[in-house]
């Protein structure tokens, strides 16, 4: 029996020992990694004072040359040429800006003479900041293609150099980079010894739950950590806004689409040395064009008028992380029921029974009526100890866990405690309570305090500043002080935390329901309350340890509700992320062979969009609520190649780029296509707010940001209200009209984040009305699930090629569809039944993972 579970995303896994190798009498211009010395080959990273020598050989990887390797790896983008190379001695930079980022770096030819010159791609090609009537603009090429130096700039090794030169893994190559960072060599360099252990489908004790999950939560909370650092920013201009009660610094915070997570709530440290100034606030907005808002939380004095000169920072907190390891701690010393113990250590165990009288109607007031599949699953959660339900796409998957919820309220057995790994689900969740007719109060984390949201006056914070009566009236004449003051004297302060506190605890003891994410249910405003009934929405999208914070405030029933068959948590840390940290407890006990019970009937998608994921993803068990002239928009003059069926894949054929970074894609052909559709689409009559713009990369995110704004037919101002996001970040949301850029376009690299199944089906499952995919059908038809879309819509004559106003269907010649299974793991089949709430499935149930 297979006891290890995680995916490996490269190679095997294995003891990492860097080769013996002589460093000692490499010549000066060998490469770091291999060794390789032909001058021809060799380009030194001037970065950071790095001055280390890398070839533009690939050395038996595909992570790019070993020049490019490092670059992304150290974060470094300035090289200089080796004398005998084509460019001779020299600093590659843009001939306008001067930069020497070399991932934003092309050339461009003269029109009347043998010459070129190197250019930018953004701003300065993109910006036509030259003479055209000089230079080819419309010629701009990158220096980089398939992650290595064109050859005529570097040239490539010979088979024979190649074959001599050191081959080096991927991990090799990272661990080196990592000693280099420690100022070693990797010669002196130690065998890595970090004994992470993979996770498991099951355990043999909380103990060694703890000793895996402990190690997992560390390394990501150090990576998060690291890569908040890293973003330090001086010489920042910005302008104040001092019209609320707490002043507001507005600025840039480009982030040259790395992969930090930038989101409101996160804290940032304002500091202007000239005026000995320094602030801390928390990011209560950020636009599509990276301008954010920090209010100002707290300050050595008040805000100064200079609006230049300012460094930032941000205030990185292990709060969530600290919690996650006390949960584990908990756990490890059992500190839950013995039923849920054994569910969550993959055991089998004896259900309890829960004796619960229903009302004939299960619908809850001011939500719509509940079809069968949503009254059979709120039956079950209710007589059930723990419980899973799996909502596809559009099945109402939010209005069913209220209706739960609400019936829980009604048993009056205690306070209910609902809970979701996002802010985002948390709040939707809220306000479908509220209509409810429920007490319900929203428990913020004190740094999202400052975020307006349509739930306000339901937070706990919003209601502490509007009680006003008896001995909480003194509170609020302290409150509007502290606004007007930022600063008020140690003896007020100490008085209006005493008061705060007391107002907290008398609001969250008169709630009904309380609600906050996975983490917020360890706030210490929470610690002296006990949940015995507990809701878990989008559950696959929270790690083990986040989703098991909640289950241990007193649970005794457990609800978790999301899809396994959509993307689970964001695990920024690679090192955990092979280990499977990645990977939730809901998908974890599918895998056991516990089938969640299925919504079934969809209410989002016209019918044309739901019939290829119901087929592929869901067995074809989606059922649709709504009707083709349902999901008719009156007036729309659009070109569909087929009228009855508002979808289509517009084959587009232009290169992939490597962005800024050096760690993401962008392609140019794309979004110019891109911004005709949106366009064609505004002009037939959609606005702004109803279309939705998604990729899987950050880099063509952020250049089809900048491309609408700077080249947009309409002008800008027509596009700033079009959401223009990952895909990652658009699951559980939707839009009337979606269009989806692929990006990837290469003969040797892959697909990247394409081949993730689930990632394909949240990008097709967003939109309502219409869908519109641009991609290169050529090369995502070599993977088999794409060769099945392709297929599907080629079969539909929504495969289709040339300009909009006259698409025809495309000609290229695809590979018959595939027969795709994807299965779960179920070595505990013969225990299933003694779980008391799951049945061992008559088939396998549906599930996806990253093939």
């Amino acid at each position: 029996m297979e006891e290890h579970w995680a995916d490996i995303e490269e190679e095997e896994e294995e003891e990492l020992v860097i080769d013996e190798y002589d460093w000692s009498n490499l010549p000066d211009h060998a490469c770091w990694y291999c060794g390789n010395n032909d001058e021809r080959t060799v380009v030194k990273c001037i970065s950071d004072n790095c001055n280390k020598w890398f070839c533009n050989s690939y050395g038996g990887n595909k992570a790019g040359s070993h020049i490019i390797a490092h670059l992304v790896k150290a974060r470094h983008k300035a090289v200089s040429m080796h004398p005998e190379t084509t460019l001779g001695d020299t600093s590659i930079e843009c001939y306008v800006c001067a930069s020497r980022n070399v991932f934003l770096l092309g050339f461009v030819p003269s029109r009347s003479e043998n010459t070129l010159i190197f250019l930018c791609r953004e701003p300065c090609a993109m910006r036509n900041v030259i003479s055209e009537k000089e230079w080819d603009i419309s010629a701009w090429h990158p220096l980089i293609e398939e992650k290595r130096f064109l050859p005529w700039i570097v040239s490539v090794p010979s088979e024979e150099e190649d074959k001599k030169a050191r081959k080096l893994s991927i991990k090799e190559i990272t661990k080196i980079e990592e000693d280099i960072k420690r100022g070693l060599q990797p010669a002196e360099a130690p065998a890595v010894q970090e004994n992470i252990k993979k996770i498991k489908l099951h355990y043999n004790s909380p103990k060694e739950y703890l000793e895996i999950y402990d190690k997992l939560v560390k390394l990501e909370a150090e990576y998060d950590r690291d890569i908040k650092r890293s973003q330090r920013k001086t010489d920042i201009s910005l302008r104040w806004d001092r019209s609320d009660r707490r002043p507001s610094a507005i600025f840039i915070f480009t982030k040259e689409d790395s992969d930090i997570r930038l989101v409101p709530g996160d804290e940032m440290k304002l500091t202007l040395d000239s005026a000995n100034w320094e602030g801390i606030g928390t990011i209560t907005r950020i636009s599509d064009f990276e301008e954010i808002v920090v209010q100002i939380t707290s300050c050595s004095a008040p805000p100064p008028s200079q609006t230049s000169g300012y460094t930032v920072e941000f205030v990185w907190k292990a709060t969530t992380f600290k919690r996650m390891i006390t949960g584990l701690e908990l756990f490890s010393k059992r500190q839950i029921t013995q039923y849920i113990m054994q569910i969550i250590l993959g055991k089998p165990a004896q259900a309890p029974m829960i004796r619960v009288k229903l009302p004939r109607d299960l619908s809850a007031p001011n939500l719509p009526p509940l079809n069968h599949y949503q009254v059979e699953a709120v039956k079950k959660a209710l007589s059930a100890p723990f419980m899973m339900i799996q909502g596809p796409p559009g099945t109402g998957k939010t209005v069913t866990s209220a209706t739960i919820v609400y019936h829980m309220a009604m048993q009056k057995t205690g306070q209910v405690l609902v809970t979701a790994p996002s802010n985002i689900a948390v709040d939707q969740l809220t306000e479908k309570l509220h209509k409810c007719g429920l007490k319900v109060v929203r428990l913020c984390a004190k740094s999202r305090e400052a975020i307006s949201s349509s739930i306000d006056f339901l937070t706990l914070h919003q209601q502490v500043r509007e009680l006003d009566v008896g001995e909480f009236l003194p509170l609020k004449v302290l409150q509007d002080k502290k606004d007007k003051q930022l600063n008020i004297s140690s003896e007020e302060e100490n008085e209006y935390r005493r008061l705060r506190n007391k107002a907290e605890q008398f609001l969250l003891s008169k709630a009904e329901v309380i609600c906050c994410t996975c983490s917020g249910s360890f706030d210490p405003r929470l610690k002296t309350f006990l949940f015995t009934q507990v809701l878990i929405d989008e559950a696959t999208q929270a790690t083990e340890p986040e989703c098991l914070l909640p289950i241990l405030t007193g649970a005794t029933q457990v609800i978790m509700v999301g899809d396994h068959c959509q993307l689970g948590p964001v695990v920024m840390c690679k090192k955990a992320a092979s280990a499977g940290y990645n990977r939730s407890l809901f998908e974890r006990l599918v895998h056991l062979g516990n089938r969640p019970f299925r919504l079934h009937i969809q209410y989002r998608m016209h019918p044309a969009i739901s019939e290829f994921p119901s087929n592929t993803f869901y067995e074809g068990s989606l059922q649709n609520g709504v009707s083709i002239s349902d999901r008719q928009i009156s007036g729309l003059d659009f070109p569909w190649p087929v009228p009855s069926k508002p979808v289509f894949f517009y084959n587009t054929i232009g290169p992939e780029e490597v962005s800024a970074s050096g760690t993401s894609y962008l392609n140019r052909t794309e979004t110019s296509n891109v911004e005709k559709i949106v366009t064609q689409f505004m002009r037939s009559g959609i606005q702004a707010h109803q279309l939705g713009i998604i990729t899987p990369y950050e880099g063509q995110r952020a250049f089809i940001t900048a491309y609408m704004q700077s080249f947009g037919s309409l002008g800008p101002s027509h596009y700033r209200d079009i959401e223009i996001s990952s895909v990652d970040s658009f699951q559980g949301r939707e839009k009337d009209i979606i269009i989806l850029s692929c990006v990837r376009s290469n003969e040797n690299l892959g697909i990247g984040f394409l081949n993730d199944s689930r990632r394909l089906n949240v990008a097709l499952t967003r939109a309502r009305y219409g869908l519109v995919i641009c991609g290169n059908a050529k090369i995502l038809a070599k993977q088999e699930l794409w060769n099945n879309l392709l297929n599907h819509y080629n079969d539909n004559g929504m495969l289709v090629e040339g300009p909009l106003n006259n698409l025809k269907q495309c000609l290229l010649r695809l590979s018959p569809p595939q027969k795709l299974t994807f299965e779960t793991e179920a070595p505990y089949m013969d225990n299933l039944a003694s779980l008391g709430i799951f049945a061992a499935p008559s088939e396998t149930q549906g599930f996806l993972d990253n093939l």
